[in-house]
């Protein structure tokens, strides 16, 4: 077997497992449909727990490449078929209005309020940069590194009050008339912002796993608006294949990709399910907010830029102001640089485990 651990890295040894034959099964190595080898043979030739081996492969589950097969082991699901490619029979349905949760920390926040008062004294006063305050810009970009798994500058990250705000900045980046391709079915804002901003907005049908592969290869839009991790209200999660797909058709289109990575962080998997962005980093807006992950209250969403549209988007909307207030940001700049914010989505997502083996 071709599998090794290498010891002199500073990588976890499931890691590299997971690595290796997530590499093997995109690359069609390990075509569709192929079993696994099993996590007895793998700790064996490896040299490794069952434990380890057992956490690689609940990886590839997680992430869509490999599927569990009751009494017979893991296959390979990645490529190939698309499986079912029937339009979803699903009407849209208002949302559910956001609640933070009893179990919120708030006398964490108080004591972190209190603090940036006291700290940041009269910095509380000055106007904040177009893109946001340096402090929480470097706070996102280590969280979303920690998080997601995305490595990105401070300075391609913009800072806006809510998604909203940022996807009526994204179509006036574009331009008036910009055709942007939308989920269809999709949270029925996306499309209203979009419009009253002047782009032209049309609906891709969603099947099990994502966008209907024949729709998006049809498709001649200039932006494709997704959410793959918990796509409203279908609640579909886009399988890796899918993800792959959407990389692929921006690449070729030398189109780009806004890819909404709402509701994300609280996945119940180990690993976060990895972003379209780290897939195609210069073809995709990656978009995320804290709106439910640390409270509705604060209206504070975050975009990524590729490296290729920094200037461009300078140059054209640099003159916005940022409409977060400066209190604001540096508070939550200091609730992520502590760790409390991440402490507060590991413990929601233990219960969310907890309530799923219920």
């Amino acid at each position: 077997m071709k599998y090794t651990i290498d010891r002199a890295v500073r990588k976890s040894a499931y890691m590299q497992i997971y690595e290796q034959l997530k590499a093997d099964i995109v690359s069609g190595v390990i075509p569709r449909g192929t079993k696994l080898p099993s996590k007895r043979l793998l700790a064996g030739e490896l040299g490794v727990s069952l434990v380890t081996v057992e956490h690689a492969l609940n990886l590839l589950v997680d992430e869509g490449y490999a599927e569990a097969r009751e009494r017979s082991g893991l296959y390979a699901c990645f490529g190939g078929a698309a499986g079912n490619e029937t339009p979803l029979p699903l009407a849209a349905v208002p949302a559910a209005p956001l609640s933070a949760p009893a179990d919120f920390p708030f006398s964490v926040l108080a004591k972190t309020m209190r603090r940036v008062l006291t700290e940041y004294d009269r910095r509380l006063l000055e106007r904040s940069p177009g893109g946001g305050v340096p402090e929480l810009r470097q706070a996102i970009a280590a969280y979303i590194a920690r998080s997601r798994g995305l490595s990105v500058s401070p300075e391609r990250i913009l800072v806006g009050a809510g998604a909203e705000y940022l996807y009526s900045l994204i179509a006036q980046f574009f331009g008036q008339g910009i055709r942007i391709a939308l989920e269809d079915p999709c949270y029925s804002r996306i499309r209203q912002v979009y419009e009253a901003n002047g782009a032209r907005c049309f609906g891709l049908p969603m099947g099990a796993d994502g966008i209907l592969s024949a729709a998006l290869s049809d498709c001649e839009a200039e932006v494709l608006h997704v959410t793959p991790f918990n796509s409203y209200p279908s609640h579909v999660t886009a399988s890796a294949s899918k993800r792959h797909e959407y990389a692929a058709w921006a690449r070729a289109r030398e189109s780009f990709i806004v890819e909404d990575d709402y509701d994300a962080e609280l996945a119940s998997v180990t690993k976060q399910i990895e972003t379209i962005c780290s897939l195609a980093p210069e073809r995709v807006l990656y978009l995320n907010t804290f709106s439910r992950s640390f409270a509705p209250s604060m209206r504070t969403a975050y975009l990524v830029l590729p490296e290729g549209l920094v200037e461009p988007w300078r140059q054209k909307l640099g003159f916005y102001a940022c409409a977060v207030p400066v209190f604001e940001q540096y508070v939550l700049a200091e609730f992520l640089n502590s760790g409390e914010l991440e402490r507060y989505i590991n413990r929601r997502r233990r219960k969310l485990r907890q309530g799923i083996k219920k």
